[in-house]
C-alpha cells in the first residue's frame, strides 16, 4: 500500500464525473458544455437510465454512432457498461482531450470513480480529474433529510456548485455551506445560478492526484467541529437538528449521517502499524468511508507521503521532502457515514512511533 514510485508524465485521459440530485441543473451545465464554445474538446457521456435529459436532439441511441457536436464535443449514452463505453471512446482518442461523465439523479458516484481503479485498461487510458456535484440550493435542505444519496453525492465532491443561488437570501447561503462543509470538509463551493460556472474551474483539478492540492487541506474546517457547536448564546436561533451539527457524539460516539473527521498529529508513523491500520480500517469500513486524503510523516522518511481515497480504492505516493525546521504534522480527513470520530483517532494515533 505504502509502496514508493516515481510518477512518470501522465498521458492518461482526465475524467470529470459529474452528480447531482434531480433538478440539481446537471443537464443546463451538459448543454452548455456541448454547446458554449470553450475550445475544449470533451467526449460527454450520459449515464442515464430511462430519462432523457439532454435535448433530444443531443442524446444519441444505444445503437448508433457518437454524436459530433459543433464546438469539438463528442456526445453518447450508456446504456449499461461503463467500462465498454470507455473502450469504444479510446479507439477514437485522437477527437477528444477529456471525458465528462454524468451520473443519474440518484446515484451514488462511488462505483463511477472505483471503475477508474478496478480496470486495469481503463486505469491505464484513463485518470479520475475531479467529482462535481451540483446542488440545488433551494430545495437540498429537503433532500438531506430524506434521501441519503444527496449527502452522499456532496460527501463524494471535490468541487461542488451551489446552484440556484439566487433564490435563496444570503443568510440561507451561509447556513447551507456550514452545513455541507459539516459533510465534507475538503471540497470546494462555488455559488452559481443557472449553473454558469466557467469551464475552466471544473476542469483539470487533479483532485485525484495524491499530491496536487495537500497543501490546502481546510482543516480547521474539518477539525472537531462539535467543540465549536456550543458557541451559540440564549438568543441563539440555529436550527439544532441532528443532521448539521454533532451534539449528540458527546452520547454515544457513531453519527448515522455523513459527516467529516478531520485528524492532525505532530509525530512520525510506523508505515507496518499504519498500514495493518488502515487495511482494517478499509477492509471493515470501507463501504462507510466514502472519500479520505492525507499527509502523513513516515518513520525513517525525508519526505511527506500523501495518500487518498474513494471506499476501498487506496492510492499513496511519496511527495516533497519535508522543509528544514518544518513539523512533521500527519493531516487526514475521513468523510463518511456512521464515522467514529474518538476510534478514528486512537486507531491513528497507535500507529505513531
Amino acid at each position: 500500500m505504502l509502496g514508493v514510485k516515481m510518477a512518470p508524465v501522465d498521458r492518461r485521459v482526465p475524467v470529470t464525473v459529474l452528480t447531482g440530485f434531480l433538478g440539481a441543473g446537471k443537464t443546463t451545465l451538459l448543454n452548455r458544455i456541448l454547446k458554449e464554445n470553450h475550445g475544449e474538446r470533451i467526449a460527454v457521456i450520459e449515464n442515464e437510465f430511462g430519462e432523457i435529459s439532454i435535448d433530444n436532439d443531443l442524446v444519441v441511441g444505444v445503437e448508433e454512432e457518437i454524436f459530433e457536436m459543433n464546438n469539438g464535443c463528442l456526445c453518447c449514452t450508456v446504456r449499461g457498461d461503463l467500462i465498454r463505453t470507455l473502450g469504444d471512446l479510446s479507439k477514437r482518442r485522437q477527437k477528444f482531450d477529456k471525458i465528462l461523465i454524468e451520473t443519474t439523479g440518484l446515484a451514488d458516484p462511488g462505483p463511477v470513480a472505483q471503475t477508474f481503479f478496478l480496470d486495469d485498461k481503463i486505469a491505464d487510458a484513463y485518470r479520475i480529474d475531479a467529482i462535481i456535484t451540483l446542488v440545488d440550493a433551494k430545495h437540498i435542505s429537503l433532500h438531506l433529510g430524506d434521501a441519503p444519496e444527496a449527502s452522499e453525492q456532496i460527501a463524494f465532491a471535490d468541487v461542488l456548485i451551489l446552484n440556484k443561488s439566487d433564490l435563496v437570501s444570503p443568510e440561507e447561503l451561509d447556513a447551507l455551506e456550514a452545513r455541507i462543509r459539516k459533510i465534507n470538509a475538503l471540497c470546494k463551493i462555488i455559488r452559481a445560478t443557472k449553473a454558469e460556472v466557467p469551464i475552466a474551474q471544473l476542469l483539470n483539478l487533479k483532485s485525484f492526484n495524491p499530491s496536487d492540492k495537500f497543501e490546502i487541506i481546510p482543516l480547521e474546517a474539518a477539525h472537531d467541529h462539535h467543540e465549536h457547536d456550543h458557541e451559540c448564546g440564549p438568543e441563539c436561533d440555529h436550527d439544532h437538528n441532528h443532521e448539521a451539527h454533532d451534539h449528540h457524539e458527546h452520547h454515544h460516539h457513531h453519527d448515522e449521517t455523513v459527516t467529516s473527521v478531520g485528524i492532525e498529529v505532530v509525530g512520525q508513523c510506523d508505515p507496518n502499524r499504519l498500514n495493518q491500520w488502515l487495511g482494517e480500517l478499509l477492509q471493515f469500513k470501507g463501504e462507510d468511508i466514502f472519500r479520505m486524503k492525507g499527509v502523513l510523516a513516515l518513520k525513517g522518511q525525508p519526505v511527506r507521503f500523501v495518500f487518498q481515497g474513494v471506499h476501498m480504492m487506496f492510492d499513496g505516493e511519496p511527495d516533497r521532502p519535508w522543509k528544514l525546521g518544518e513539523e512533521k504534522k500527519n493531516r487526514l480527513v475521513f468523510i463518511g457515514r456512521n464515522l467514529d470520530r474518538a476510534a478514528l483517532n486512537e486507531g491513528f494515533r497507535n500507529c505513531l512511533v
